[in-house]
């Protein structure tokens, strides 16, 4: 184990042969990638961390105060902060607040010859990842860079995961029907109103769905989806409320069904208008009573599940020709919210173009590709009978196919499938 003293580092060679020994961090690949910044009054420190960490692949910046460190936080990216307490001036503590709002995202682990437990709480509070006492333990800060590292990674990674699923899920339009959907979607989320959505394929309604579970007290909780459409009848009532064992042939083991996976959250039931009869009367018990029996048990089960449905059909046609349970429909319709066709909403037709271009080509890595206006007008006088779920795969085929700017002849060309 290796230790620094604040004043005397008169031993690099020993510790080059120690790290040989060490092997803390075997990924060169990711640490060439990493920058550190390095602050610290004392030139010996400064030099020896530098030479000690671009031994190991790290890219470093060094910093003498407070002030040179807050012009390299302005003008450079970095991946950990390593700080000094005790510099004149500005002390670490009082520029780590300034160090957290410049790079958010960035761990800044403090150092300090005169460090007690007040002054590592006092800088946790303020943002700091960790706090290490001098003389330095070189096994204890390079495992805490590392720990730093993986975190600031897996920071980045979920912010990057979350921008891709939230642009996924986003409502987008300008056009009176849609504010409408907005105003309604507000109001009802923070309720626990079930919500009957309707409209045509491909026009949105899981956008909506998702939307007012994001909005609702359920956010934290699931969102759990089942296209009652795309179930066999004969399997519908296991999905809903899971089986018990030896329940039917296949019932090898016990199962929850979606009820229980939304537990404090949301179940949308997409499609329901295909549901069996069979299993509207148990989702109509459930509604009822908050409660429900696996397959093949008799054990009630109490469950907290908010019940978001939607459908492409007339659902009072369904009951006059006794396809759909008239009492279940007046138990999800409490709110009912209709999705317009595209062909109801052409004004919106600009935004969506321009935002799936975007979203498309950030996808596939290139240059995003501008649309011109005679491009926008062909655009809205096409008969979009699949809706946003067609427009977008339109809007796709143009851009692999188009130049850097997608024209009024291009849509002509290409709008239709190939033949």
């Amino acid at each position: 184990m290796l230790n620094f003293q604040t004043k005397q580092f008169a031993f690099f060679e020993y510790f080059i042969e120690s790290i040989k020994l060490l092997q803390i961090l075997t990924d060169k690949q990711e640490q060439t990638m990493s920058k550190i910044l390095v602050i610290d009054d004392e030139r010996a420190i400064r030099n020896t961390l530098k030479d000690i960490l671009e031994y190991e692949k790290y890219r470093v910046d060094l910093a003498e105060n407070a002030a040179q460190a807050l012009e390299l936080v302005k003008a450079n990216s970095y991946d950990i902060a390593l700080c000094d307490i005790k510099m004149p001036e500005m002390d670490g503590l009082e520029l780590l607040p300034h160090l957290v709002e410049n790079q958010p995202d960035v761990p800044v682990v403090m150092i300090s010859g005169h460090g007690n437990i007040d002054t590592a709480v006092e800088a946790i509070k303020k943002g700091a990842y960790d706090f290490i006492e001098k003389p330095l333990d070189l096994n204890r800060l390079l495992i805490t860079i590392k720990n730093a590292l993986e975190r600031s990674n897996l920071v980045t990674e979920t912010k990057t995961l979350r921008k891709k699923i939230g642009s996924k899920y986003t409502i987008v339009g300008e056009s009176a029907a849609i504010q409408k959907i907005f105003d309604m979607t507000e109001k009802v989320a923070p309720t626990d109103a079930r919500v009957l959505i309707t409209g045509a394929n491909g026009t949105g309604k899981e956008l909506v769905a998702r939307r007012l579970h994001e909005l609702s007290s359920r956010a934290n909780g699931p969102f759990v989806e089942v296209n009652c459409a795309a179930i066999p009848s004969d399997l519908i009532e296991s999905e809903l409320f899971g089986h018990e064992k030896g329940a039917f042939t296949s019932a090898v083991k016990q199962r929850k069904g979606k009820f229980e996976q939304a537990e404090g959250g949301t179940l949308f039931l997409d499609e329901i208008g295909d549901m069996s009869l069979s299993a509207q009367s148990k989702v109509l018990r459930a509604l009822q009573e908050n409660i429900i029996s696996r397959v093949g048990g008799d054990k009630a089960i109490k469950v907290d599940v908010r019940v978001i449905a939607a459908t492409n059909k007339d659902l009072s046609k369904e009951i006059e020709k006794n396809n759909f349970r008239e009492d279940l429909y007046h138990r999800i319709s409490v709110i009912v919210i209709h999705v317009p066709s595209l062909n109801e909403r052409l004004e919106d037709i600009p935004v969506l173009a321009n935002y799936f271009i975007d979203q498309i080509c950030t996808e596939y890595g290139m240059p995003v590709k501008k649309i011109s206006d005679d491009a926008i007008g062909e655009l809205q006088k096409i008969n979009w009978t699949g809706n946003i779920r067609e427009f977008r795969n339109v809007i796709e085929r143009l851009i692999i196919l188009c130049g850097n700017e997608i024209d009024g002849k291009d849509v002509l060309n290409y709008a239709q499938p190939l033949k």
